[in-house]
Formats: structure tokens, C-alpha cells, sequence
């Protein structure tokens, strides 16, 4: 409270009156979590792995409504420096009791014209922002819910909260995976777009939709912020050396289809089904490291229940099917990492409970196994024990 006192006199002191910050809208999150993982070897000779830790996650941000035409955004979240956990905010206790990390999570601008007869329907969206906010996303397949995606968002049929609106639903992304301001190397970038409809029938709500997500450039791809690592490659062509590139000879044009239909059991108590397919079309035929028998991912789950009040509780069942080539491994969950991300089928069993006001726990049990198994190929048996505290 005392924030918020501080940066309204602020406000206040440099000239700006409540029609330029009409609500500030401050949001955050504590998550404690215990998670045990057990891997098992296929064969006799390697014993099993298990290992337990205890991880935290904190975010908290500012959602500032400025005008009727614009809002803005601003979060700061635990995180890691490794590239490659851009999937995950949380991070691990056990380091000698060092302060943890803050990082820049969300920051962005979002115009929304009331002007040619759109009253506020389309959202512009620049800079940084979470990606269930920015996208159409039923869940983790294709995009991890930690994820924020850095670029240019078009929506239709969104609020600027990033809830959907009934009708149709339209969304349309630009967003740079790396920026090397180079003439000899080009830039990687994710372009992304959907469509989708969200309605009722009778006592039914539903959404379903399809979306396209196109990888260009992949070859220049690098999580080192090296360029030199990638070669010389221009247009898409590949690097010099294509075993220095990340994903050497593969391309990821992703086609996702996506549903879920709801209802009630009675009164207090909802249901949900969902399910999400994805195709990757690009093929052997111009990626050599492409298998075309390995390019579909799928998942479907059941939600009975959910934990808005005090006392409410929520169960979830879910089973993923993701081949190698299918979605982008960088982004997809990483709970589910069998020795990879991609290459693996398994189920997933929720249960929360609110416990308190503002507070949610809950548990969730991962079974996992490798679709091509080879010698001594692990599985993954995991449990989270999650406590969250939202403010």
C-alpha cells in the first residue's frame, strides 16, 4: 500500500492527473513448490535417479489504465540467466541462502483506438508480455505458460487484460527470437497467427480455433548471443557450419488446432474438456534433419471443478503426445522433460484447493516415457506440491 501511495504522489508531484493513470491495477504471486522427480532406466544395469528440491517463484507487476485508448504494463519476476529456461520463472533453493534474481518479465504498451468504428476491439500490443495474455492458448502443447514473447501483437476479441470476449477471435504476432543488427546473419523470428470463436450453445460455453506458427530463420538461431557460432547464413540459408547451429537443418512451420466446451454438474461445481493438435509442415524433403513419421503433437484433458472461492477444489486429467519434430522444444513445458522436451507421451493428474482467501494448493503427478525408446532410455515419475498466493 505504501508503493502505491509513494508513486500516485509521485504522479501527482510531476504533473500527471488521474485521467493519464485512472488505475495503477498492481498484480502479483508467491509460489512455494516441492517437487520430487524419479527417473527410471529401461534396463537393469543403470539404477534409478530420483532427486528432490525446493523451488520458489515470485512475480509482481503494475497494469496501469491510462485512457480509454491505452494501457501499459509492467512486471518484474524470479527467473534464470540460462537461455534455455526462458520456459520457467522459478528458481531453486540450496544456494548457501544468496539473494535470489529479479528480472524484467513483462513490459509493454497496449493502444486500443476507439477511432474507424472499432471502440476499442483491436489491441496493438509492443514490448514484452505474457504469452496466455497475448495469444489464443488452451494450454502447454506448443507454448509454455511462463512464456513472454518479445515483438508485435494484433488482437481482436480480446480485453486489454488479455481475457477473451465472446464472438470471434483474431491474433496476429511478429516477435524476434534474436536480434543480431547484422547485414551478414539474419535475424530469427516467430510469426504467429490465429483465429478462433468463443460462444455458447444452450448451457454449453465453448472456444475452438486454429492457428499457424512459423519459425524463419531458424538456422541463425542461438542462445549463446554469439553470432559467430551461426555461421553466415542470409534469407534462411543455412550456416557455413551447420553442426554449430542450434537446430542444424530443421524448420518448424507449426499448424495448431485447438478446442474446449464446458458446462456445470450443478451449481457450483464446473466441467471442462480441452484439446489441442499440432502439425509441423515443414518436411525431409527440405529440412535433411527432418523426420516426416515424427511430426505430430496432441494432447486432451478433463477439469471438474475450480478454485475461485474459499473452500472450492479442482481436479485435472491430461494425456500429451509430443514426437520429436513437432513443436518447437525451446517453448513447449518443460515439467514433462524425459532427457528432452519433445520425444515424449505420458499423463498428468492435477488436484487444488482453496484454501484460504488468496490462497491455492495443490499437487500434480507426471508419468512420462519416450515415444522412441532406445537402450537405457529413461522415465520420468514426478510430483509437485505447489502453495500460491495471489495479491
Amino acid at each position: 500500500m505504501k508503493k502505491v501511495v509513494l508513486i500516485v504522489g509521485l504522479a501527482a508531484t510531476l504533473g500527471f492527473g488521474n485521467s493519464e493513470a485512472a488505475d495503477w491495477n498492481w498484480k502479483g504471486d508467491v509460489r512455494e513448490r516441492w517437487e520430487y522427480q524419479r527417473t527410471d532406466k529401461t534396463t537393469d544395469i543403470t539404477p534409478a535417479v530420483g532427486s528432490n528440491r525446493s523451488r520458489t517463484r515470485v512475480r509482481l507487476g503494475v497494469y496501469p489504465w491510462i485512457n480509454d485508448e491505452l494501457s501499459a504494463g509492467v512486471q518484474f519476476s524470479t527467473g534464470n540467466d540460462a537461455p534455455n529456461e526462458t520456459i520457467s520463472r522459478n528458481q531453486n533453493f540450496g544456494s548457501l541462502f544468496q539473494p535470489k534474481s529479479i528480472y524484467l518479465n513483462e513490459e509493454f504498451i497496449d493502444y486500443h483506438p476507439n477511432s474507424y468504428g472499432l471502440d476499442g476491439a483491436l489491441n496493438v500490443i509492443a514490448g514484452k508480455r505474457d504469452i496466455t495474455n497475448s495469444i489464443i492458448r488452451i494450454d502447454n502443447l506448443v507454448y509454455d505458460s511462463d512464456l513472454t514473447v518479445e515483438g508485435i501483437t494484433l488482437q481482436y476479441g480480446k480485453e486489454s487484460d488479455g481475457k477473451e470476449k465472446d464472438g470471434l477471435l483474431a491474433i496476429a504476432g511478429y516477435y524476434l527470437l534474436n536480434s543480431w543488427s547484422s547485414t551478414t546473419v539474419t535475424d530469427p523470428v516467430l510469426y504467429l497467427a490465429q483465429c478462433g470463436y468463443k460462444g455458447e450453445i444452450n448451457d454449453l460455453s465453448y472456444t475452438v480455433g486454429a492457428g499457424y506458427n512459423r519459425y524463419s530463420s531458424i538456422n541463425t538461431l542461438s542462445t549463446s548471443g554469439d553470432k559467430s557460432a551461426i555461421g553466415t547464413g542470409l534469407n534462411g540459408a543455412y550456416p557455413s557450419a551447420p553442426a554449430a547451429a542450434l537446430y542444424p537443418n530443421k524448420g518448424y512451420k507449426i499448424v495448431e488446432f485447438f478446442g474446449k466446451i464446458g458446462g456445470q454438474i450443478n451449481e457450483t461445481r464446473p466441467w471442462k474438456a480441452y484439446t489441442q493438435y499440432a502439425f509441423n509442415s515443414a518436411s525431409k524433403s527440405t529440412y535433411s534433419n527432418i523426420n516426416d513419421d515424427r511430426r505430430t503433437a496432441w494432447l486432451a484433458g478433463v477439469t471438474i471443478g475450480e478454485t475461485s472461492r474459499v473452500g472450492d477444489w479442482a481436479i485435472d486429467a491430461k494425456y500429451d503426445h509430443i514426437e520429436n519434430d513437432s513443436v518447437f522444444p525451446l517453448f513447449t513445458d518443460s515439467d514433462r522433460k524425459v532427457g528432452t522436451i519433445v520425444n515424449v507421451e505420458g499423463l498428468e493428474i492435477a488436484a487444488t484447493y482453496h484454501l484460504v482467501q488468496n490462497m491455492i494448493i495443490g499437487a500434480r503427478y507426471f508419468h512420462y516415457n519416450t515415444i522412441d525408446k532406445s537402450a537405457g532410455e529413461p522415465k520420468l515419475t514426478q510430483l509437485q506440491l505447489d502453495a500460491v498466493v495471489k495479491f
